[in-house]
């Protein structure tokens, strides 16, 4: 491998803090990092938004088989300098619309590059198509004043595209920035999900009844569906049934502490938001009453994610519904118990007037 002067570039350190690595103590804070976040075996790496080439190069002394893609020309030359010597290769051209195929790629390295683009949302999934089965997403952002993405709102992208996310924070961590910081910075790894396994995330979502009322929460600073409502809900954690799910996110959304033989399964829907991957949701029915066990009055716990609280007739539900939730809502009322909601890529999030009915009730066997 060519050996790279760093301390050569080292005055411009102060410009590029966080692409430059060239103070040598950050720069082991980051190879340190890439070693924990990158295979252990020689893989295919894809450095988007690669600058000067730092990332790319410390991957490439790991083994990595590196492709690095800097949309200016000037950038992708010192890139192209600094790798000399490794085998990798340095692209121009546009880190949301990457000039390589998909499912070329094991690892998809990106750092500071998301938060400029004008539709995260369209780009991490424009991201993902490039991994292989069972290949992993590496972000690197943060929120600096008014600039910046919140974790969340990545977090709620990635899932709905693959099998495993995991948001790690690292504001804390001085040595990766050469000095301390006082914003928020992370990074979230996202792993596809492996050839030929098929796997879904599972959510849960409570019909909590007051009489004829049912309980909604408008969606605020997630990053998905904000301004919307929606049944208290949440994921399935690994380990977890859904019953206890159910338990825990009743608690954690919206402080009301439930038994398990509180609630009863309403019904099961197989889901798909539009550009997004299939879900299975269950959702439970619950009674709320001020005689019932330990029940305090529903209240917001999760500000930072909901907005408030209200109740509204289940005969005659509001706009500026989730459509899968109102779908959900419209079975119940029915009684159906198992049900198909399969968004086309150009439906709405929310479901609006004049849209086509996209819910499908399965037939229930009724038993030899």
């Amino acid at each position: 491998m060519t050996t790279i002067d760093w301390d050569a570039e080292a005055d411009t350190f102060d410009r590029e803090p966080d692409h430059g690595l060239l103070v040598p103590e950050v720069r082991a804070a980051w190879a340190a990092k890439l070693a924990a976040w990158l295979p252990g075996r020689p893989s295919d790496v894809l450095d988007l938004g690669c600058g000067t080439g730092s990332l790319a190069l410390l991957a490439a002394g790991r083994g990595h088989r590196v492709t690095a893609v800097d949309l200016a020309p000037r950038m992708a030359e010192r890139a192209r300098a600094k790798l000399a010597g490794t085998g990798a290769r340095v692209l121009v051209g546009d880190a949301g619309e990457p000039p390589v195929p998909d499912g070329s790629f094991d690892v998809v390295l990106v750092r500071h590059v998301l938060w400029a683009m004008p539709d995260p949302e369209a780009v991490l999934r424009r991201w993902v198509a490039l991994l292989r089965p069972g290949g992993r997403l590496v972000l690197v952002e943060g929120v600096w004043g008014d600039a910046g993405l919140p974790h969340e709102r990545i977090v709620a992208a990635l899932e709905p595209l693959v099998e495993r996310v995991q948001y790690i924070p690292l504001s804390g961590e001085r040595a990766l920035w050469g000095k301390d910081v006082g914003d928020d910075r992370y990074a979230v790894l996202a792993g596809a999900s492996a050839a030929g396994r098929h796997t879904e995330i599972v959510d849960v979502h409570l019909i909590l009844r007051r009489g004829g009322e049912v309980l909604l929460a408008r969606r605020s600073g997630t990053g998905y569906a904000d301004g919307l409502l929606h049944a208290p809900s949440g994921h399935v954690e690994d380990g977890e049934d859904v019953r206890a799910a159910m338990l825990r996110e009743a608690y954690e959304e919206i402080g009301v502490r439930l038994a398990p033989e509180d609630l009863r399964v309403a019904l099961v829907m197989q889901h798909r938001g539009p550009g997004g991957r299939p879900r299975t949701g269950w959702f439970f029915e619950a009674e709320y009453g001020a005689g019932a066990r330990g029940h305090t009055e529903p209240y917001n716990r999760e500000p930072g994610k909901c907005s408030g609280l209200s109740w509204h007739a289940l005969d005659a539900l509001p706009d500026g519904l989730v459509a899968y939730c109102a779908a959900g809502l419209d079975a119940y009322r029915a009684g159906e118990r198992f049900v198909l909601h399969w968004h086309e890529d150009g439906d709405g999030i929310a479901r609006g007037a004049g849209d086509p009915d996209r819910a499908v009730a399965l037939a229930v066997s009724e038993g030899p």
